[in-house]
Order: C-alpha cells, then sequence, then structure tokens
C-alpha cells in the first residue's frame, strides 16, 4: 500500500534512496543472533519443565546482551552514514542530507527494537504469538498510513523517517506494558532483573545462537544484500528491485507468520521427548506450506505484470515483471523446507546443518555480483535464484 503511493508520488532517485534506507536499517535486526528466537525456545522449554529459576536467567541475561548490541548497532549506523557517497557514488548529493538523517532515524529506532525484542520473544515461548503479532501488524499499518498522507502531503523522506521511527519506538512501549501486565498473570514468578544475568546463561546462549548466527549471515547474503548490490552497480534501477522484493517479501513474511508458530510446540514436543509427534507435525506442515506456497506463489509469477500495473502503475510494471518472476520462484524453492528448519530450530538442533545456509549465501552473492555486473537487477534476482536451488539441495542431502 505505501510502495504504491511512495513509488508513484516520490522521483525515482527519492524513491530508491528511501528503499536503499529501509535496506540499510535492516541489517541491525542480524545483531539481534538469533538471541529472540533463543528466548522464544528457552521459555517454552523451561516453562514446561517447571525450570523458573533457569528462565528468569535465560531471559535477562538476553536482554543486558541486547542492549548492548543496540549501542553497537547505532555506532555501526553513524559509520555507515559518513561513508555512504563513498559506497555509492551514483546517490544524488541532493538528497545526501536527508538519506543519511533517515538513516540514523530509522535505523536508531531498530537499534532501540534489539532489547525490546525480548518481549515479543517470551510472549512467543509462552505461546501467545497473537499479541506480539496484533501490536507490530498495528504499527506496520500506522506506519504506512503515516507514510501515505507525508507523501500525498508533499514530504520528503526526512519526515518519511520521522514518522517510522516514532512508531517504532510506540510499539516498542506498548510491547513492555504487554509483557508487565499480561506476563505476570501467564508466569507470576518471571521477572526481569540484573541480578539474573549470569555467565552460565550467556554461555548456554552463545552455544545456541553461534549456529542461528551463522544462519543469520547466511541470510544477509540471501536477502540482506540485493539493494545494495543493485545501487552499488546501479542506483536508477533500485526502485524497480525494491518493488519486486516487497512483492515477494508479502509471500516471505505470510509464509513465516503462520509457520514460526511452530518453534514453540516444537521445543515442547522436544521436552517431552516425543520424537513421533514431531516428526508428523514437521510431515503435516510442510504440505500444507508447500500447497500454500504454490496458492500464493504462482498467481504472483503468471500474473506479475497485471498486479504490478494495477498496484504501482506501468512504468514499474514494465520493468519490475520479470524481476518479480524470479524472485518468487526462487523463494517458493527455498521456502519450501522451512518448517523442517523451525522444528530444527526449536528443539536445538540447528547446529548440525550450519553449513548449507552458508553454501546458499556464498552462492547467492557470488552469483548476484558476478550477473549484476552485467545485467544489473535481473543478475541480481538470478543469483537468488541460483542460491535457492544449493539451499534446497543442502537441505534434501542432510
Amino acid at each position: 500500500w505505501s510502495s504504491d503511493v511512495c513509488s508513484s508520488d516520490l522521483s525515482a532517485d527519492a524513491f530508491g534512496a528511501w528503499s536503499l534506507i529501509l535496506q540499510l536499517s535492516a541489517y541491525v535486526g542480524y545483531l539481534d543472533f538469533g538471541i529472540q528466537t533463543a528466548i522464544a525456545r528457552f521459555v517454552a522449554h523451561a516453562t514446561e519443565r517447571n525450570e523458573a529459576a533457569h528462565r528468569d536467567s535465560i531471559v535477562s541475561t538476553a536482554l543486558a546482551c541486547l542492549t548492548v548490541s543496540g549501542f553497537a548497532a547505532f555506532l555501526g549506523l553513524v559509520l555507515l552514514a559518513l561513508f555512504l557517497p563513498q559506497l555509492f557514488h551514483h546517490l544524488p548529493g541532493s538528497l545526501l542530507f536527508d538519506v543519511r538523517l533517515a538513516l540514523l532515524l530509522v535505523g536508531g529506532s531498530l537499534s532501540v527494537g534489539l532489547p525490546a525484542s525480548v518481549f515479543a520473544g517470551t510472549f512467543v515461548g509462552l505461546q501467545r504469538n497473537e499479541i506480539p503479532a496484533a501490536i507490530i501488524g498495528i504499527s506496520r499499518l500506522l506506519s504506512a498510513a503515516l507514510l501515505i498522507l507525508i507523501v500525498r502531503k508533499g514530504g520528503g523522506i526526512a519526515s518519511m523517517a520521522v514518522a517510522v521511527a516514532i512508531v517504532n519506538v510506540i510499539s516498542y512501549l506498548i510491547q513492555f506494558v504487554a509483557y508487565r501486565r499480561i506476563v505476570a498473570r501467564l508466569a507470576t514468578t518471571m521477572s526481569l532483573s540484573i541480578g539474573h544475568v549470569s555467565k552460565t546463561a550467556a554461555m548456554e546462549l552463545l552455544d545456541y545462537c553461534f549456529s542461528l548466527t551463522v544462519w543469520s549471515v547466511g541470510m544477509v547474503l540471501v536477502t540482506g544484500l540485493d539493494l545494495t548490490v543493485v545501487g552499488i552497480y546501479r542506483f536508477n534501477e533500485v526502485g524497480y528491485y525494491a518493488v519486486a522484493a516487497t512483492a515477494v517479501t508479502f509471500l516471505g513474511g505470510l509464509f513465516g507468520a503462520i509457520f514460526s508458530a511452530m518453534g514453540s510446540p516444537a521445543a515442547v514436543l522436544h521436552a517431552r521427548e516425543d520424537g513421533a509427534g514431531l516428526g508428523r507435525m514437521v510431515s503435516t506442515t510442510t504440505r500444507l506450506g508447500m500447497l500454500l506456497l504454490l496458492a500464493t506463489g504462482l498467481p504472483l509469477v503468471f500474473g506479475a505484470h497485471h498486479i504490478l500495473r494495477l498496484w504501482v502503475g506501468p512504468v514499474y510494471a514494465q520493468h519490475a515483471t520479470l524481476l518479480v518472476q524470479i524472485l518468487v520462484a526462487a523463494n517458493v524453492v527455498r521456502l519450501c523446507v522451512s518448517p523442517y528448519i523451525i522444528a530444527m530450530i526449536g528443539t536445538g538442533e540447528q547446529r548440525r546443518i550450519i553449513l548449507v545456509p552458508l553454501l546458499e549465501g556464498a552462492a547467492n552473492l557470488v552469483g548476484s555480483l558476478i550477473a549484476g555486473y552485467y545485467l544489473g537487477a535481473v543478475g541480481v534476482a538470478l543469483g537468488t535464484l541460483i542460491g535457492s536451488f544449493v539451499s534446497l539441495g543442502g537441505h534434501m542431502i542432510y
């Protein structure tokens, strides 16, 4: 919705710059190091075993770690803002100040969100996914509505960034209030305190999150550098790639929102040592997941031009149709094994398959850099498709 308005009302350069800001700001999320996922898993596992002290130590230690990550993320954003002209040679000079300011505002708000993710992870671990989902979902809709209003009124990138940053911070405050009021009823003994922070809990988190961090590195190479690579090679195609990536994000987001809820039940089944039940869950969700991917992906592939024409107009449809088709096909291939991966994470066994995301990421990056140099945005999309088959093949072998 907001992409439709922004792409039609902003200049191509401004829309491309805004898309690049969102991609660069999103790098902050990778400094989570998988800790939010770990919180959900440990809370579910410890609650099932009535190990309240262990649970509180893990959650409190995670909060301390994510607070440090938030500070580090903001410092990284400051450095990135300073060196923007050296990284993106074709970025218009007239946009440089606004892009720097927007990067610090949007990325800075996401840095605050790192420690706040503890609350969302706790709710997921207690199998109350609807609470963070509602808060985050409403905040995203509000951000979209504000962006539309700002752009319609002639506002620029800086004004858009202020709106997004304010909404993000408010959503974190609401999550904290919900945590204080609701978690007390769900788990009366749960508490966050610096006194619960321990070296033992930190080492346990490190052991669990090491493999998740490796996975995150792989995902950065798969989805976190695409717009950046396009911006380095051909800045004028960033907007088209951003529109295509938004359509694909819908597919991945829908799939992820539905099946990420598997993590906590998988941890509970693992705590009960119910291997047969876990196997049935993975088999069933894989079948349902494949049907869902085909039901949502095939219309996007075969109807890409018509959908884009209605959504963002004929100019973007002309340039982004092939990009959408390639990226959707790539994501159908790589997402079809997600239930298996989520179950591995829920049971703490993801360390057994850390080679696959690295291979996928390496294949994706190398393919995107080489093909992108010759073909621009289409080449970067082809790199994603190549990496998806490496991912599928690797998981099938394991």
